[in-house]
C-alpha cells in the first residue's frame, strides 16, 4: 500500500498520521488567562525536544473554525504553562478536560480535577500528575508559515514535580510506576507497562 499525502484531505492525512505514528506522549497542559481563567486540555502532538536548555514542544491546532484554542491564547498572553504527564489512574480525568468548553469556564472546576499551587509560574498544576513541569514560554511558531492551522509552543522547563511513588531505588523514574498513557489512533491509548530493553552498541 502506498499513500501519496499530497492528495489526501487534511483529516486522512490526520487520522494516518495519528494511527501510525505511536505511541504520542500526552501533554495535559495547564494555563491562566489574564484574567485568571484556568484552563487545562491535553495534546498528544508533544515531545521534548532539547536538554540544554531543557525545552518541550507542543503542537496545538487551531479549532475548526480557524480559532485559536484557550492554551495557545492565555500561553501567549502569560507566559507560563505547566505540561503534566498522565498517569492511566488520570487518564479519565484527562480525556473529560478535552471537551471543547466555553473560555470562561476552567476545565479544573467543571470536571472536578484537584489542582495544587506551582512554584514558579502562577498556572496550578494537576494534583496527582506523576510528573508535572513548571514551563516558561520560549517562543510560539505558526505552521506553516504562510496559512497556520497550527502554533508549535516552545517551553522552557524552569522546575520539575516528580511523585516519589514513581522512583526506583536509585532515585530514577521507573517506567512501570509511572504507568503512563499514550495516544494512539483513535479512540485508542496505551500503557507504558510493557517494557524491554536494549544496549547501545559501542
Amino acid at each position: 500500500m502506498q499513500l501519496d499525502f499530497t492528495t489526501l484531505s487534511p483529516l486522512d492525512a490526520y487520522r494516518w498520521l495519528a494511527s501510525t505514528v505511536t505511541p504520542r506522549p500526552i501533554a495535559w497542559v495547564s494555563s491562566q488567562a489574564a484574567d485568571g481563567t484556568l484552563n487545562l486540555a491535553p495534546f498528544s502532538f508533544f515531545q521534548v525536544i532539547s536538554d540544554a536548555p531543557p525545552t518541550l514542544m507542543v503542537n496545538v491546532n487551531n479549532r475548526a473554525d480557524g480559532s485559536l484554542k484557550d492554551t495557545l491564547r492565555n500561553v501567549q498572553e502569560t507566559g507560563e504553562l505547566v505540561i503534566q504527564l498522565v498517569s492511566h489512574a488520570l487518564a479519565d480525568a484527562m480525556n473529560a478536560s478535552s471537551a471543547q468548553l466555553p473560555s470562561e469556564v476552567s476545565e479544573f472546576e467543571a470536571c472536578g480535577i484537584a489542582s495544587e499551587p506551582s512554584v514558579r509560574v502562577a498556572p496550578p498544576r494537576v494534583k496527582g500528575a506523576p510528573v508535572a513541569f513548571e514551563c516558561r514560554l520560549v517562543e510560539v511558531q505558526p505552521y506553516p508559515r504562510e496559512n497556520p492551522n497550527c502554533h508549535l509552543i516552545f517551553a522552557e522547563v524552569l522546575l520539575a514535580h516528580i511523585d516519589d511513588a514513581v522512583l526506583n531505588e536509585q532515585g530514577r523514574a521507573d517506567p512501570h510506576r509511572l504507568d503512563l498513557v499514550g495516544r494512539l489512533g483513535g479512540s485508542a491509548y496505551v500503557r507504558t507497562r510493557d517494557t524491554f530493553n536494549l544496549v547501545r552498541p559501542s
